[in-house]
């Protein structure tokens, strides 16, 4: 089936959105709005990759380019500027689609910001379903080679939505021990799971030396992902 764009309604400036529709053999009501990374927007190959991929295993999913995206911008704008318009794509996307589960995600940066919508219920648009989950592809613990930029941990251990972490081992923004060890520490116990991605990288690309075909590893991701998604009743 053929993306559908259209454009989500927000402040200052309407932003522009694609509607991935559920098909396949089982489509469900769930519905993912997924935000790209920092450096890439909603028309990446992985955006567009994770969306029909799972679109094709029954989930509905939005994606959405962020105001500093969509000018064209290479910064990307400040956190409440990125969540004010994450919520804003929440609330098109489910003028779109009509679903009993809506679940939030995003690759790298947008997983971040994902995971700020969850630790932030009182914030979250009451005209929505409630949310189901959220999953971050690649999760920007810290940035490569250097110390952590501001405080990236504290709101996941807040989190009392559901979430799943995809992280591969040769992730440069922290691997999947990593993760644990900053999430988990000093006895915190946030319903968060993390799906390892052996010899993955921040997209999950593997070594051509691991043996392993690039579109199987992408594809075993995406049906874990539809199965987590599954199991959120």
């Amino acid at each position: 089936m053929s993306p559908i764009p259209f454009t989500v309604n927000a402040q200052p400036d309407p932003l522009p959105a694609v509607l991935y529709e559920a098909h396949g053999p089982a489509p469900t009501t769930a519905l993912l709005v997924l935000a790209h990374g920092a450096g890439a927007g909603q028309a990446s190959p992985f955006m567009t990759g994770y969306a029909s991929a799972l679109a094709a295993r029954g989930i509905a999913v939005v994606t959405f380019d962020f105001p500093y995206m969509a000018r064209r911008r290479k910064t990307p704008d400040r956190a409440p500027v990125l969540e004010a318009a994450f919520r804003a794509a929440v609330m098109g996307a489910c003028e779109r689609v009509r679903a009993s589960r809506l679940f939030v995600g995003g690759k790298s940066m947008g997983g971040r910001m994902a995971t700020h919508l969850g630790a932030d219920p009182a914030s979250w648009p009451a005209a929505v379903p409630p949310l189901a989950g959220i999953i971050a592809l690649g999760y920007p613990l810290a940035p490569p080679g250097g110390r952590r930029s501001g405080d990236r941990v504290s709101h996941l251990r807040r989190l009392h939505v559901p979430a799943l972490i995809v992280q591969g081992t040769r992730d440069p923004f922290g691997g999947p021990d990593e993760i644990r060890e900053a999430v988990f520490d000093a006895g915190s116990h946030p319903p968060i799971e993390i799906l390892t991605v052996a010899g993955g990288d921040h997209s999950f690309g593997v070594l051509k030396s691991s043996g392993r075909d690039q579109a199987d590893v992408h594809a075993e991701i995406q049906d874990a992902i539809a199965r987590w998604i599954a199991a959120r009743h």
